[in-house]
């Protein structure tokens, strides 16, 4: 009974399109790729419109897929005159015949950013208030470029921090939390491929080089079927394919780090055209090799210690021809920590001792495109992904007497998956696009694993064995267009989880519709179920790499969220800020259920005696709930012209209840936020010269602390058993007590607000081959000494006076200038 409803909804809609074929006799189909001029880099999203249209007729139109294809089916007649329309591009206009099928490929040329004429912001996909899609944002590679960030390190997960509906975690990190969800209910894919852990430095910076990006969207809500596993928000980013016609290059020289990226065509035809295109893209941080010599000369040469990072993307492509496109792209990065010293132990003859911290991510995706006919579109994705994570310890010692000691350490964890995606784009008719296909992930978790080795005791080996899971779903989704008012996007997504204790088959509907009050007004709403079948455990809650992903069981159910949205949505085609502004205005309330989180005490390490053969599950350590988030959502945005930016205000409330937690009352989480903030300018003076500035405003966040402290007594006594049996002095007694901080409940005291602004301006240099950018910015510019964390320290007022314990807050980044130099060629 349960598949009933979801298979009918499927097969009705296959035979709805199948009519829509047969009764259109007199239809004509125009189609083709829609591609960069100077690169031939595919564009997502570009608007495809008929520019002139009868009295009374309904407006036509499309947009391009992921690959830049498109499908458009009209009436036919002589003669058509279309449109195609882009943010940042110039408009390029097309008359086609209309007595046979056409193919029109196009090539769009970027626009100057200086003329706002040039730049336009016309129909469809670049008017918010004509899309049926809502809760969804996408920022221009070329204007996260702009923006000011810490250290001068471009990232794209911190300027969607920016965007309303969209938290930060501590200061200066990259966590994600959208909507009161936590930083596992992000689906993060590039180029179809799932990336568990995005953060580099401890979360500070993630792992995306925009050099290498093409396109980066956010969707927070109104999910379309095609997407699931999450309950959040989709995090959607493609890499550039690599230019078709030249070889370029862009890099940039930072205080922190040095980037580089080559791309350029491989294989000519014999119009001079490129068949094929690489893209490779490297980073590296060189804080090691900073460190260094001042860790040298501290330690006289004893220790060693130091972190680094690096990434790497890569890319190739091969064109077949008009029907078939085969793409091979991949990321691969580490971050490590490292820590050496000589053993100075005196009662030793030598030795030394070594610690680490490792975890990195790798991914690889197989990407072919096939063109059936110029209706339907498919691609078929093989895709690999896999994390890992490693503590490590290694101690030798050799004593006097000549015997070696030895302890080894190690703790591993990470998550694999093998996964083949097909779909379907499928264009029946104006007023349909229909979308669907199928996902199958194929997982293997390692829930931890140590061994401990110690020379002194027995070896002990504690180790969770690898957990194979597996995860897929079939969709089918409609882009409907049933009069000139109304743009409904419906879509059911059918889940399935196994695991070799558990199963679950899943149908989660989703609906966004827009309802046009006036030619650039429009009521918008939806509706979206999701089902999350992996989890995150994580005793910060600020997404660090020692997180443990683990995976639904017997014992524990996936986690489920239903999420309604209503708002409004206005494109101004004249204001004060000139063309191209739009505002969103949005109120969502989502229900979550089945969310995970540890019990009091207990750790990912889920370390033991070693001399006790029992193993603790992870599933002993955590415990279940419920959540609830509401708010409303404010966005004012510009993207193109002179002067571009946004202001962005979020109002919301979110709550979890946790039976063993907090004695099961409501609490809020750490990152829930009452008022969120952001504004956000880009100004270019003149060709050579961009200034830039961001302000953020956020109320305090929700943390545990400490209410008081008083002495406590072990065994019986303060500081623990005497087992001599004779009970020592009071003065020795009130000596040797523990001291033991007392907790109000969970969550109960607020951070103070966070604020801070930033500001940057780029000096701009064109030569004859290549162009120069010099950036200078400033992090927190008027010094705001913002809570990063807080503790209590007892504070002596002199002699004969009571000490008092005062909450300290210790704040991490103060004003902070920094400066790079980036170049293109």
């Amino acid at each position: 009974m349960r598949l009933t409803f979801p298979l009918f909804f499927l097969l009705s809609l296959c035979g709805l399109h199948t009519l829509a074929q047969q009764s259109g006799k007199n239809l004509i189909t125009v189609s083709g790729y829609v591609r960069e001029a100077g690169s031939r880099e595919a564009l997502i999203g570009v608007n495809v419109y008929v520019a002139q249209r009868a009295a009374g007729a309904r407006s036509v139109g499309t947009t391009t897929n992921t690959y830049g294809f498109y499908s458009m089916t009209l009436p036919a007649q002589d003669s058509v005159r279309l449109n195609f329309s882009f943010v940042g591009y110039g408009l390029e206009e097309r008359t086609v015949g209309l007595r046979q099928n056409q193919t029109v490929n196009v090539l769009l040329t970027p626009g100057k950013t200086l003329t706002e004429v040039t730049v336009t912001s016309t129909r469809e996909a670049d008017r918010v208030s004509e899309s049926a899609q809502m809760s969804q944002i996408d920022v221009p590679i070329s204007q996260i470029k702009k923006i000011p960030t810490l250290l001068g390190e471009k990232d794209v997960l911190k300027v969607l921090q920016l965007m309303p509906g969209v938290q930060k975690g501590s200061e200066g990190q990259t966590g994600v939390y959208v909507r009161g969800g936590g930083p596992d209910q992000n689906l993060i894919i590039l180029d179809d491929a799932i990336v568990y852990n995005a953060n580099h430095l401890f979360g500070f910076f993630s792992v995306f080089n925009g050099d290498a990006l093409k396109s980066v969207e956010l969707t927070k809500g109104g999910f379309p079927a095609r997407f699931g596993g999450r309950l959040s928000s989709v995090i959607d980013l493609n890499m550039k394919e690599g230019n078709k016609e030249k070889l370029h290059g862009e890099g940039g020289i930072g205080l922190i780090s040095s980037r580089l990226t080559l791309e350029g065509p491989l294989k000519r035809r014999r119009d001079s055209t490129a068949r094929s295109s690489f893209l490779v893209s490297g980073r590296r941080t060189y804080l090691d090799v900073l460190a260094r010599p001042f860790i040298t000369a501290a330690t006289k040469g004893e220790s060693v210690a130091g972190y680094y990072f690096y990434d790497f993307n890569a890319k190739v492509n091969y064109d077949f021809g008009p029907k078939n496109k085969l793409y091979l792209s991949g990321y691969f990065g580490r971050d490590r920590f490292y820590f050496r010293e000589k053993d100075q132990n005196t009662n030793s003859s030598g030795g030394q001792s070594e610690a680490g911290l490792f975890w990195g991510n790798s991914t690889g995706t197989l990407r072919w495109n096939h063109l059936f006919n110029e209706k339907l579109f498919a691609n078929t994705s093989l895709i690999f992904s896999d994390y890992k994570f490693q503590i490590f310890s290694n101690e030798e010692s050799t004593r006097s007497g000549g015997q070696t000691e030895v302890y080894q350490l190690r703790y591993n964890s990470g998550i694999r998956d093998f996964s083949l995606k097909y779909d379907l784009d499928y264009y029946p008719g104006p007023q349909h696009s229909l979308r669907f296909g199928l996902l199958s992930i194929y997982h293997r978790f390692t829930p931890s694993a140590i061994v401990l080795r110690d020379s002194q005791k027995e070896q002990f080996r504690q180790a969770i064995d690898n957990i194979d899971v597996l995860e897929s779903g079939v969709y089918a989704e409609d882009l409907w267009k049933p009069t000139d008012q109304w743009r409904i996007n419906a879509g059911m997504r059918l889940s399935h989880y196994w695991h070799k204790n558990a199963g679950y088959v899943r149908p989660e509907p989703r609906i966004s519709a827009a309802y046009r009050l006036r030619p650039s007004l429009s009521l918008k709403g939806s509706y979206a179920l999701m089902n999350q079948y992996v989890h995150l455990l994580s005793n910060t809650g600020i997404g660090l790499p020692t997180d443990l992903w683990v995976p639904t069981t017997d014992r524990v159910k996936p986690q489920q969220s239903q999420q309604v949205a209503v708002g409004i949505a206005k494109d101004f085609d004249r204001s004060w800020l000139g063309k191209g502004v739009t505002l969103t205005v949005e109120g969502y309330y989502k229900t979550m259920a089945n969310i995970i989180n540890y019990r009091e005490g207990a750790s990912f390490l889920l370390i033991n005696d070693p001399g006790s053969a029992e193993q603790v599950r992870w599933e002993d350590n955590v415990t279940s709930g419920k959540g609830w988030s509401y708010g409303a959502e404010f966005l004012l945005q510009k993207k193109v012209g002179r002067f571009s930016g946004w202001l962005g205000y979020t109002l919301s409330w979110t709550q979890w209840q946790f039976a063993e937690l907090n004695f099961g009352k409501k609490f809020f989480p750490r990152y829930d936020r009452r008022h969120d903030m952001s504004v956000v300018g880009i100004y270019e003076i003149s060709p050579r010269i961009t200034l830039s500035g961001t302000w953020v405003y956020g109320t305090g966040q929700a943390l545990t602390l400490p209410i008081g402290k008083y002495e406590a007594m072990e065994n019986g006594y303060p500081g623990g058993y005497y087992s001599s049996g004779t009970i020592p002095p009071l003065s020795r007694q009130l000596a040797n007590a523990l001291q033991v901080n007392d907790y109000g409940p969970k969550n109960s005291f607020r951070a103070e607000p966070y604020h801070r602004f930033d500001v940057g301006i780029q000096f701009h240099k064109k030569m004859k081959r290549h162009e120069r950018t010099w950036e200078f910015s400033l992090y927190n510019a008027y010094n705001r000494r913002n809570p990063f964390f807080y503790q209590l320290n007892t504070k002596y007022q002199g002699q004969n006076q009571p000490a008092r314990t005062v909450l300290q807050r210790i704040s991490v980044f103060p004003v902070f200038p920094s400066f790079s130099y980036n170049f293109t060629f």
